[in-house]
């Protein structure tokens, strides 16, 4: 009896793992180095000008497309409003196809990100917003 029930919780955790979504604890130090890729277009310490991208800073859990100064698409605008606060899991499918992301949250498939790099990694995602994270 007890070997069944081992075994049961034991497939019961293999099941939800596999089944779980694609976040994983990132590596911040990792994300650094990725996020190099971003500082042409978006900077991340505290009042910093926004670029061609709005600044990062404090991203995580914070309203989407309220950063003051930055004009953000209509499409974008169109969906911030559903997306709510940027949380990890928004923010890991956002960096995969941000447009995407966005026709898929708004509803329409006028919707537009001005954003057009794509992090297709997912480690890499998971890396970036680990260090996004730790920058708040």
């Amino acid at each position: 009896m007890k070997k069944a029930t081992v075994l049961a919780v034991g497939l019961a955790v293999a099941t939800s793992l596999a089944s779980g979504s694609a976040l994983a604890a990132g590596d911040a130090g990792k994300g650094e180095k990725v996020f190099k890729k971003c500082v042409a277009c978006h900077t991340i310490k505290k009042g910093d000008k926004n670029k061609v991208g709005p600044n990062l800073f404090a991203v995580v859990g914070r309203t989407a497309g309220t950063v003051d100064g930055f004009k953000y698409s209509k499409g974008f605008l169109m969906a911030a409003e559903k997306i709510g606060s940027w949380e990890e899991g928004e923010i890991f499918e956002y960096l995969a196809d941000p447009t995407k992301f966005l026709q898929k949250v708004a509803g329409s498939k006028k919707a537009r990100s001005k954003m057009t790099f794509k992090l297709k990694k997912e480690d890499q995602r998971n890396d970036v917003i680990a260090f996004l994270k730790a920058n708040q």
